[in-house]
C-alpha cells in the first residue's frame, strides 16, 4: 500500500481544484505516461471537462516555479491534469490488480486532504481552494524555514575552518614524522672514504 503523504505531495491545486498529474498517476501505477494518455484517449467519453483537463503553459510554467520537478526529464506536451472523479474513472479503464491497489489509495488520500482542510482553521468567507493554498503557503513556508535552519547549522565559520585546517596539517606533519622514524635505519651504499 503507498503511503498517504507520498500522494499527498502529488495533489496540486490548479484551476480552484485538487489534481494529480498525468506522470505522476503513472508514476504510481507503475506505467509510462505515453501509456496512461493513451488509455484515456481510446476512452476518452469518459473523461469530461471537470473530470481531466490539459494545463495551459502559463500553469504548467507556475506549477514548474513552484515544485521543483527536476528528476522528470522535460516534456513536449503540456501535462494533464485528473480531479478525485478523473483518477476514479482511470479504475475503470486501468484494469490491474496494482492500479486498482493504487486507485484505492490515491481515493483515501483525497478523503484525507479534504478532511484536513475542513478542519483548518477557516478563514473568514473563504472557500476550500483558498483554505488549501493558505495551507500550501504555509507548508512552502515551514519548509524554507527547515533548510534555513539546517543550512544554518550546517555552516561552519571560516575561523573555524582555518583553525581545522591547521589542525590536520599539524597532524598530517605528525603522522609524516612518524612513520619517517619508524622506518629502519639502513646503511648507506657504497665505500666509505677516510
Amino acid at each position: 500500500m503507498l503511503p498517504t503523504l507520498i500522494i499527498q505531495q502529488k495533489i496540486f491545486v490548479i484551476r480552484g481544484e485538487q489534481v494529480m498529474l498525468d506522470f505522476d498517476l503513472a508514476g504510481l501505477y507503475g506505467i509510462e505516461t505515453r501509456v496512461l494518455n493513451q488509455a484515456v484517449k481510446r476512452n476518452i467519453k469518459r473523461f469530461p471537462s471537470d473530470f481531466m483537463f490539459q494545463l495551459t503553459k502559463e500553469e504548467w510554467d507556475n506549477l514548474k516555479s513552484q515544485f521543483v520537478i527536476s528528476s522528470w526529464g522535460g516534456t513536449r506536451k503540456l501535462p494533464y491534469a485528473f480531479t478525485e472523479q478523473g483518477v476514479a474513472m482511470l479504475s475503470g479503464i486501468l484494469n490491474s490488480d496494482a492500479a486498482i491497489e493504487v486507485n484505492i489509495a490515491i481515493m483515501r488520500t483525497f478523503v484525507a486532504v479534504r478532511r484536513l482542510v475542513a478542519a483548518a482553521p477557516a478563514l473568514p468567507d473563504s472557500s476550500p481552494a483558498e483554505r488549501i493554498e493558505k495551507l500550501e503557503q504555509d507548508v512552502q513556508a515551514l519548509k524554507e524555514y527547515m533548510e534555513e535552519v539546517f543550512t544554518d547549522q550546517n555552516d561552519i565559520n571560516e575561523d573555524t575552518r582555518t583553525q581545522l585546517e591547521l589542525i590536520n596539517q599539524a597532524l598530517a606533519e605528525l603522522q609524516a614524522a612518524k612513520q619517517r622514524d619508524e622506518k629502519p635505519r639502513r646503511n648507506p651504499i657504497g665505500f666509505k672514504t677516510y
